[in-house]
């Protein structure tokens, strides 16, 4: 089993749709339950054995340095970015600080609670070396909380992953947690582009793999979105649930 001890949290982004939250504060720093979405994150990357974590920079920068520089469990580094360069050119430039061997790739907002195992154990049992550039941890999309959309991959019992074509509806979401090996962005293009150029291209080469999460997941895409993950993750917590009226 694959143990990677680096990986990076995606948090440069603007957050426009959880404006007017993030007008003054990054969208990774927001609270669900009194802890950040960045902070609960990181806490499951150190339980991973992540000793560094890179945390790239850009929209609100400061206030993510100031709030995350002190964590030792992993610790954080920062990779600053003056112009947004999405979430494969924000990799690709944080790429020197990442080693050479698979590590994880987080989104800022990613939100989940582990099923019988912790979901980054899971990914790290299922790596392939010698037939994956990367491994994604994927939603079904009846089971993702605050989730809208039309999907994004189909998955097969082997964990073989495709796209889903123009008026498909797919039965499983991306849920912003993956194993990234670096080759995959060997011959990245420079500036800001998206992760999907890199999935297409591990696509093609049949080197783009899935896994299906096992426990509860959020999308917090909007306020009203991450008010319904506050609300729910306490009733995971324990709390009990109101009684329906009949």
């Amino acid at each position: 089993m694959i143990r990677p001890t680096r990986a990076m949290l995606l948090a440069a982004g603007r957050g426009e749709r959880m404006r007017p939250l993030t007008d003054k504060t990054p969208k990774p720093l927001l609270p669900v339950q009194g802890r950040s979405l960045a902070e609960r994150a990181l806490d499951r990357l150190g339980e991973a054995g992540v000793e560094q974590a890179v945390v790239n920079l850009h929209h609100l920068g400061e206030e993510l340095r100031r709030s995350l520089a002190e964590r030792n469990r992993p610790q954080v580094i920062f990779s600053e970015e003056l112009d947004l360069l999405d979430t494969g050119g924000g990799v690709a430039k944080a790429l020197p600080l990442l080693g050479d061997t698979a590590f994880f790739v987080v989104n800022g907002d990613a939100l989940w609670l582990d099923g019988a195992k912790p979901a980054l154990r899971r990914l790290c049992e299922a790596w392939d070396e010698a037939q994956m550039d990367a491994l994604l941890l994927l939603q079904p999309t009846v089971s993702a909380l605050g989730f809208e959309g039309l999907g994004d991959f189909f998955l097969t019992p082997d964990g073989r992953v495709r796209r889903r074509i123009e008026r498909e509806v797919a039965p499983f979401a991306y849920a912003g947690v993956q194993l990234v090996h670096p080759r995959l962005l060997r011959d990245a293009p420079s500036g800001a582009f998206s992760f999907n150029l890199l999935w297409d291209r591990a696509l093609e080469s049949e080197r783009l793999w899935g896994l299906r999460h096992e426990g509860p997941w959020y999308h917090v895409g909007t306020p009203e979105a991450l008010a319904l993950a506050e609300q729910e993750l306490t009733y995971e917590l324990g709390a009990p649930r109101p009684e329906r009226a009949d």
